[in-house]
């Protein structure tokens, strides 16, 4: 058809442990090897999760404070309550630190916690740390969704500090989050600092989406899972990766 013009569809980028898009560097020296995405044979570029730079620093939770209450003040005024009572005055300052606090994960990176903490060790049997507890928002609702993560993993020489694995939960967590995403995002940046053999993770939590609105279901739980290396390609690997975090 004359004067028709031809639409070029961007093409899309893959997705970042952080969430964020990056074109990806040929031939990088840090460039680290693909990541299987499961059955379907598909494959995403390295991702340098540990490596990412941190979006928020204390600077701007001290310059965005202000804005960020005057946002709450919004919201009460919108909801058909007066900010100006005796019982709300401060609480929209009282929100907008909370909200700061619970997305304290954008203020960290993987690497602040973990440089100092990866240790050599002829260790080559499953590590298992279970039970951490978490607690994340729902990047869709902006409620919490609350729960229990399940990390093993079998080494290769190398060995993290136990509780480092809980502060990669802390610290992913911290942020606008869905859960099959930290699932991921947990097993990925293990995966970068120590080159295991293998790495799992589960986690089961509840939602608040789904249990204080929608379906009001309180008692139902998600569980997700990421199974890399050995734990994805051996089945008996894997089942006792999972009959010892139920026992």
């Amino acid at each position: 058809m004359d004067g028709a013009k031809t639409r070029v569809l961007p093409e899309k980028k893959a997705a970042n442990c952080n969430g964020f898009t990056q074109e990806e560097k040929k031939g990088s020296p840090t460039a680290l090897s693909r990541v299987d995405r499961g059955r379907s044979g598909v494959s995403t570029p390295p991702l340098e999760s540990w490596r990412e730079e941190r979006t928020r620093s204390e600077e701007d939770n001290e310059l965005n404070l202000p804005s960020l209450a005057a946002a709450y003040s919004t919201i009460l005024r919108a909801l058909g309550e007066d900010p100006g009572r005796q019982g709300l005055l401060k609480t929209p300052w009282r929100a907008a630190t909370a909200m700061q606090f619970f997305t304290k994960g954008y203020q960290e990176t993987i690497s602040d916690v973990l440089n100092d903490a990866i240790f050599d060790e002829d260790h080559d049997e499953m590590v298992i740390v279970k039970d951490i507890d978490m607690f994340s928002m729902c990047e869709h609702h902006l409620v919490p969704f609350i729960g229990k993560v399940h990390i093993g993993y079998l080494p290769n020489k190398q060995v993290l500090g136990l509780s480092k694995l809980a502060r990669i939960v802390e610290i992913y967590s911290r942020r606008l989050q869905v859960q099959e995403r930290l699932t991921k995002q947990i097993a990925i940046a293990i995966t970068e600092a120590l080159q295991p053999a293998g790495v799992g993770v589960v986690i089961e939590a509840s939602h608040m989406c789904m249990v204080m609105r929608g379906v009001q279901k309180m008692n139902s739980k998600t569980v997700t899972s990421t199974m890399l290396g050995v734990f994805r390609e051996d089945p008996k690997t894997r089942e006792e990766f999972l009959t010892l975090i139920k026992s």
